[in-house]
Order: C-alpha cells, then sequence, then structure tokens
C-alpha cells in the first residue's frame, strides 16, 4: 500500500498499456451497456465518419482508473476526475498506453492529497486528456501509525 509519504512530486507512474481489440471493445459494450455500434460495427463507425470502430468514454476513463488504483492501492480513494477529454479517436487495433505523473501532493489531516496528471497516447499521440486525477493517500502505514 502506497502511503503519503511515499509519494514525490514529479515522479511518474509505472505507464500501462491496453490494446483495443475487437474483443475488448463487444465485451465493453455489454458490460456498461452502452450498445452504439461506434463501438463495435466498422461499417458503421466508418458511415458515421470515424475511420474505424474505436473505445468508448467508459472504456478510456477505465484505463485511467487502471493507472490510478494501481498507483494508490487499496487504501487510496479517487477524489476528482477533471479536463477527462477525449483529442483523437482510439481505434480498434491500436495500443493505448495511459500514463501519469505526480504533480502536486499536500497533507489534509490523516490523508495526503495527490493530484496527478493523467493522458492516454496511441503512437506517441495524445488522444485523451491531459487531465487532472486528485487522489488521497493514507498518511502512514497501519504499521507506522500503531508504532
Amino acid at each position: 500500500q502506497r502511503t503519503f509519504g511515499d509519494v514525490t512530486v514529479g515522479e511518474e507512474l509505472p505507464a500501462v498499456e491496453f490494446p483495443l481489440t475487437v474483443y475488448r471493445l463487444v465485451v465493453a459494450a455489454g458490460g456498461n451497456r452502452d450498445f452504439n455500434s461506434i463501438h463495435h460495427n466498422t461499417a458503421y463507425a466508418q458511415a458515421t465518419g470515424a475511420p474505424e470502430m474505436y473505445a468508448s468514454t467508459f472504456i478510456l476513463m477505465g484505463m485511467w482508473e487502471r493507472l490510478v488504483r494501481d498507483y494508490v492501492g487499496p487504501a487510496g480513494t479517487i477524489r476528482s476526475i477533471r479536463d477527462f477529454r477525449m483529442r483523437r479517436f482510439n481505434l480498434v487495433g491500436s495500443v493505448v498506453e495511459v500514463r501519469g505523473r505526480v504533480r502536486d501532493a499536500r497533507r489534509d489531516g490523516d490523508h495526503g492529497i495527490v493530484t496527478l496528471e493523467v493522458e492516454s497516447l496511441v503512437d506517441g499521440q495524445v488522444t485523451v486528456g491531459p487531465g487532472t486525477v486528485e487522489v488521497t493517500l493514507p498518511a502512514a502505514s497501519t504499521a507506522e501509525a500503531a508504532a
């Protein structure tokens, strides 16, 4: 479990990569009940002007959450996500890289509040963000607090 004392402003979060397969898009459509054909049907997506079927907002936000949750651990919480803006299509067949860095860290009572800058990229081009995710972390581990 990461604690506030483990955080360094400027540190990079370990990036996470997500291959956008047809299977992933179809399963996501069923899982979040977003059956808009632009997310799982090439011909339909192309008829709307898109080059190919593409990832939905739910998939892309889930990717950000995965990156952040891997970083904060089970005792951390996500307080807010801001400036989540889709700038380019995240097309089937591509690999989305989600990365982030610590922009700010401050104490708030028994917790630390950490501001992360997060973005998604495909082939080195930003497709989502950059945005801001604010999280809380415990000030110290349970063992440290008991000592």
